[in-house]
């Protein structure tokens, strides 16, 4: 192993500022295609579609759960893939290892499912198994083939108007790796992360970062925590920090 140089802790610090100016250049090359990202056009999704769920039948609208926005993962899970009937596909199992409590995602008006082609019977058991609770649908139909996950893993975003339905984005291939926090899927949909900062369209949804936040089984019970959200600065005693960039 060719190890890189050891140094003193002053010539260290003086390497990590090097390259923390690369990792903010990086940061805000990443808000700048998720803004663009918020300014792609919609694609109007008429064709029918319907899973199977724990509860029965459902359509696509239906998979939003009454929220505004929509992210689904197409997992490979069911007799044609390897590690059945133990296991679905590694990769696509990786992925659902990295999901967290989805109530954060839900205070943001979004609801996050998984797909896949097993019946609700075997994703029920394989979801015991490793201990995984988002909800998971069977697909029925031709989903997968017409969003361009029949073949490979996938991740498409979906918000509504009334009862219309469009697609406002996808990604796949490595793109998949980036995502698993509530941040990463917030930023590949069509209203984000929902902050005052975010460079945004007129009349998007927005607030002040981090007062959304809270234990994710106390939203929606009481008022956030005024530690978080931007300083006030006409307020000699709010001592809160403001947002780094």
């Amino acid at each position: 192993m060719d190890a890189p140089p050891i140094v003193s802790a002053p010539e260290w610090a003086a390497a990590h500022q090097a390259l923390l100016v690369k990792e903010k250049e990086l940061t805000r090359a990443h808000d700048a295609l998720a803004a663009s990202r918020r300014r792609m056009p919609w694609l109007a999704v008429d064709k029918p579609y319907e899973f199977d769920g724990p509860d029965g039948k459902v359509n696509l609208l239906g998979l939003f759960g009454g929220r505004r926005q929509l992210v689904v993962y197409r997992a490979f899970l069911g007799p044609d893939v390897h590690g059945w009937p133990d296991h679905g596909c590694r990769g696509c199992s990786m992925v659902a290892d990295h999901i967290g409590n989805l109530a954060h995602l839900n205070a943001r008006d979004t609801t996050l499912v998984f797909v896949s082609r097993a019946p609700q019977r075997d994703i029920e058991r394989v979801k015991a198994r490793m201990g995984w609770q988002m909800p998971w649908y069977t697909l029925t139909d031709s989903f997968d083939a017409d969003f361009g996950v029949d073949e490979w893993h996938g991740t498409n975003a979906f918000i509504h108007d009334g009862p219309q339905v469009f697609r406002t984005y996808f990604i796949n291939n490595r793109g998949d790796e980036a995502l698993g926090t509530t941040w990463s899927f917030l930023d590949m949909t069509a209203l984000g992360r929902q902050e005052t900062w975010e460079d945004s369209p007129a009349g998007y949804p927005q607030s002040a970062p981090y007062e959304w936040w809270d234990w994710h089984d106390e939203y929606g019970r009481h008022e956030p925590s005024r530690w978080f959200g931007e300083p006030d600065p006409n307020d000699p005693n709010d001592q809160r920090p403001a947002r780094e960039d």
